[in-house]
């Protein structure tokens, strides 16, 4: 991810005569231990656009495979994740509805902190 980042960065410079960082932070990764722990995170990746009151729903966000996980798609599909993880769709639609509030609280409380 680095290296795309790095690579994206040097391009954007060059076509607009710039120069410096494009990306606010470093990308994190993290090693995922638990089923649970993945159910997690799909959560909080599918609630990225809500969170940040681009959209209301995150079912609405068109860029999102949240239309695959919710089974709502017509489309070709790119996500593979009933191999590594079992969702029942009505489920996991109130499981990330149930916490929207919650997580634009977090990012609220996370932007008045100072590291």
């Amino acid at each position: 991810m680095g290296n795309i980042l790095k690579s994206y960065s040097l391009y954007f410079n060059s076509m607009n005569n710039r120069k410096g960082p494009l990306w606010e932070n470093r990308f994190r990764n993290v090693l995922v231990k638990t089923d649970e722990q993945l159910l997690h995170l799909t959560r909080y990746l599918h609630l990225n656009p809500v969170t940040a009151y681009l959209v209301e729903k995150p079912e609405y966000w068109e860029y999102s495979s949240c239309h695959e996980y919710l089974g709502n798609t017509t489309q070709t599909r790119i996500c593979e994740f009933e191999e590594f993880i079992e969702i029942k769709q009505d489920e996991y639609k109130e499981f990330m509805n149930s916490r929207i509030d919650e997580q634009r609280d977090s990012a609220r409380i996370k932007s008045l902190i100072l590291d």
